[in-house]
């Protein structure tokens, strides 16, 4: 692998800021995606002059085109890899959840991803043996409880990423995707944030079909597991993507995830819902 510039969505925070900051450490020149001065005012203050904020909003065409533009002026012949982390996700019941939001996580979780790396691909097949890391999520081959959205986008990414792959194979791009289980990230307080402010469109009848989801939503702060690790063990495996000669791809990262990657494959259907059932 050639490349040692990267472009990486959601940026901001959790997985995609301690994977940026990861890789600026490493030697790569790093193309920070966030969404406000001061996300973008702090990864300055943390990274070296390698590592450059730049304003993208994956569910925006005119900001995808800015940050391409901006690529293509400040690093036009470098040979260039795309990490694909932006997403979002709100717990809920599927029966009450507004479409307005369940297609608001499809749209930024599985279109955007689509929409940055068609706008990228362009770079990315110029320099020749690029990379594109999708991030996904345990849960696209795991189901849990009241994230359907999230688990809808994550499953479809699988398909996604598989299909990229295949497609872009002939020139020598590889595609990968990492299927994280739960980490240490602000993602379980914003998620948690989020469903809050869902749960208020909800109609009497979810309290009372779903008291105790509805009451966790609105009355508990979002935490990580305990046993949760830091975010910098998924970005030594985003940063293995990115530089292996032939890379995985697939790569399960957790102890968490790869317990619940082997059940699943070992357990039939009403087995697995009956243990997550007892363990989520």
């Amino acid at each position: 692998m050639t490349a040692h510039t990267v472009v990486i969505t959601g940026a901001s925070r959790g997985i995609g800021e301690a994977t940026a900051l990861y890789l600026d450490r490493l030697g790569w020149r790093v193309f920070a995606g966030v969404r406000s001065d001061a996300d973008a005012e702090r990864l300055r203050g943390q990274g070296s002059n390698r590592l450059a904020p730049v304003f993208l909003d994956v569910t925006d065409r005119g900001s995808i085109e800015s940050a391409v533009a901006e690529v293509r002026r400040s690093a036009p012949h470098d040979a260039l890899a795309l990490v694909n982390n932006a997403a979002i996700s709100s717990p809920g019941p599927l029966e009450f959840t507004p479409m307005e939001e369940f297609r608001a996580q499809i749209e930024v979780n599985l279109v955007g991803v689509l929409a940055v790396t068609q706008a990228f691909l362009p770079l990315i097949r110029e320099a020749g043996d690029g990379r594109i890391v999708n991030v996904g999520s345990i849960n696209g081959r795991v189901a849990w409880r009241y994230i359907g959205p999230y688990i809808a986008s994550k499953h479809g990414l699988e398909g996604m990423t598989d299909t990229l792959r295949m497609e872009l194979s002939r020139w020598n791009i590889h595609v990968s995707l990492i299927q994280p289980g739960a980490f240490a990230t602000p993602m379980f307080e914003t998620s948690r944030e989020r469903g809050r402010e869902v749960a208020q469109q909800y109609p009497a009848q979810a309290r009372e079909l779903y008291p105790g989801v509805v009451n966790a939503i609105t009355g508990r702060p979002g935490k990580p597991p305990k046993y949760a690790p830091p975010p910098d063990r998924v970005s030594r495996v985003i940063a293995r993507a990115l530089t292996a000669r032939r890379p995985k791809t697939r790569y399960v990262v957790g102890l968490d995830a790869r317990a619940a990657s082997i059940l699943r494959r070992l357990l039939p259907d009403r087995a697995m819902d009956w243990l997550m059932d007892r363990v989520h």
